[in-house]
């Protein structure tokens, strides 16, 4: 929708006036079948006045749904994509629900038809009926809302869902306007075509999508040639269309003046390593990957020391290290800011450990609790919903048992704890925002370890609370330890994750953090 020609939305906004215009013609002239239809008959006046349990119901829809609850409602969905910057989208929300309301009253005036005789005594209305203001302003609530599921909600299904919701919730208040006698038929109708006909003109003069970073800032200073080489390793089962993706990307590359990319697709046996490895024999100038956060390690790690910036397009499940970092999550502003930002060097961490090759982690590392998590997650569930499977796993998880560990720290003597997670990171924040470790920076060379010892079920409660509200005290509950390297030693075999992807059981980690060793876009 938001990648068609204007003309393509103009059209079909044409078509929904063309088809108002039609109903307001007929109503006009009291056509006699669809003044047929608008009476209905007396058996359904009867059931729409006379029926005590289902009057409730319809005035509690009619109530949230008049122009107070709309009003709010708008308002909480435009506050909500400010904060999340997303400014273009809040700015054609509001545009388009106070033009669809301002033209469904123009309209009630110069038509001027009158209320159904037989609707409900209970908020008797003497205004005019043709159209329905509820009827429009929902049609338009939820195409904005399907809108913005267009542009933010990667998972096909998820978007799917909501497609479903808006169509439901515009049949129930129409619906609920026909059942109560405040309207005809021909008025929710003409009311649906009319908000439906209103965001689809407003998608062909205002496009909601976020501007370029290019557009919106100062330019860098050209340190690179034109022409300018770009790579592109993409995990394929991430995206829903890789050819559109590989579409997306490559306009979006020539407008910002980069090369046609080449492209590297991960594989089951290669991750990403050999991918980027790829990439950089070839002489390219900047690598983006696209891919969860197991991908991102791997193109990261092969790409760490060659002075070659790594563009983040998160499409997995956690994305932290694009959380952490700024980067947008949705997918063309991320493609923007890997095309246009600004160069980072951030730190990462060397892994290693029994049973596990030497390897890297730029996000977290976690013995216990956390890894049984990511262990515990059924991959099918996780597809299908997202992070609702590790809430699930998690929960299954809960009160995974204590172990006693041991912690060294910058080469120190071990110190014995007993704890059910041990957490070391690079970065502060988890999903929602959530601060396990908010002193973790990506580029202070620095490693930082939450302890986390929950005695019982309860326990977990004032841990929240603590995480939660970033209090700095230390005790058996919650210990906190900050270093350049960092060794954890469990007593019994332990599960273990690196960026939130399980890589066994096991004793041990050893963790060197490697001071500004890659370098990231970010947004400027």
């Amino acid at each position: 929708m938001l990648d068609r020609p204007r003309l393509t939305t103009l059209s079909w906004a044409l078509l929904c006036f063309a088809l108002f215009g039609v109903v307001a013609v007929l109503v006009t002239h009291d056509w006699g079948p669809l003044t047929s239809i608008d009476n209905r008959g007396d058996p359904a006046e009867r059931w729409a006045v006379d029926t005590g349990w289902l009057r409730w119901p319809l005035k509690g829809i009619e109530v949230a749904f008049a122009t107070i609850g709309m009003s709010i409602l708008t308002a909480i969905v435009a506050g909500g994509l400010l904060l999340k910057k997303h400014r273009r989208a809040a700015i054609f929300a509001v545009v388009v629900m106070v033009a669809t309301s301002l033209l469904t009253t123009f309209i009630k005036i110069e038509i001027g038809r009158g209320r159904p005789p037989w609707q409900n005594k209970t908020g008797f209305l003497t205004t005019n009926s043709f159209p329905s203001g509820h009827a429009s302003s929902i049609a338009a609530f939820c195409g904005i809302l399907v809108v913005l599921a267009v542009m933010l909600v990667r998972r096909s299904s998820t978007r799917r869902i909501i497609y479903v919701l808006c169509a439901v919730l515009v049949l129930i208040v129409c619906a609920d306007r026909v059942l109560l006698g405040r309207h005809y038929i021909s008025d929710v109708t003409a009311g649906a075509l009319l908000g439906a006909g209103m965001v689809l003109l407003g998608l062909t003069i205002y496009n909601p999508l976020p501007r370029s970073t290019a557009e919106t800032t100062e330019p860098l200073p050209e340190v690179l040639p034109s022409g300018r080489r770009l790579a592109v390793v993409l995990n394929p089962i991430k995206v829903e269309d890789a050819g559109q993706f590989r579409a997306i990307v490559s306009t979006m590359a020539a407008e910002a003046g980069w090369s046609e990319p080449t492209w590297h697709y991960t594989t089951v046996e290669d991750p990403g390593t050999g991918m980027a490895e790829a990439a950089a024999v070839a002489g390219a100038d900047l690598v983006i990957v696209c891919g969860g956060d197991g991908t991102v390690r791997e193109v990261c790690a092969e790409l760490a020391g060659t002075g070659i910036p790594v563009g983040i397009v998160p499409a997995g499940t956690g994305n932290l290290l694009a959380r952490n970092l700024g980067i947008p999550l949705y997918i063309r502003a991320a493609i923007d800011v890997a095309l246009n930002g600004q160069d980072r060097a951030i730190d990462m961490v060397e892994v290693a450990g029994d049973g596990i090759e030497d390897t890297n982690f730029m996000v977290m590392a976690g013995m216990g609790f956390d890894a049984a998590i990511m262990e515990g997650v059924n991959e099918d569930l996780k597809n299908r919903v997202g992070w609702v499977a590790y809430v699930l796993s998690g929960l299954k998880s809960l009160m995974f048992p204590a172990v006693r560990v041991e912690i060294s720290v910058d080469g120190g003597e071990f110190t014995r704890h007993r704890a059910r997670t041990v957490v070391v990171g690079n970065v502060g924040f988890l999903q929602a925002g959530l601060p396990l470790l908010p002193d973790a920076a990506i580029d202070d060379g620095l490693l930082d370890v939450v302890i986390l010892h929950p005695r019982n079920f309860f326990s977990w409660i004032p841990l929240a609370w603590r995480v939660l509200l970033k209090l700095k005290h230390t005790d058996e509950l919650v210990n906190r330890m900050t270093g350049t390297s960092v060794v954890v030693r469990a007593g019994t075999d332990t599960p273990r994750q690196l960026d939130g992807d399980s890589i066994g059981p096991g004793r041990e980690l050893r963790m060197q953090c490697v001071h500004g060793r890659l370098l990231v876009r970010v947004p400027r």
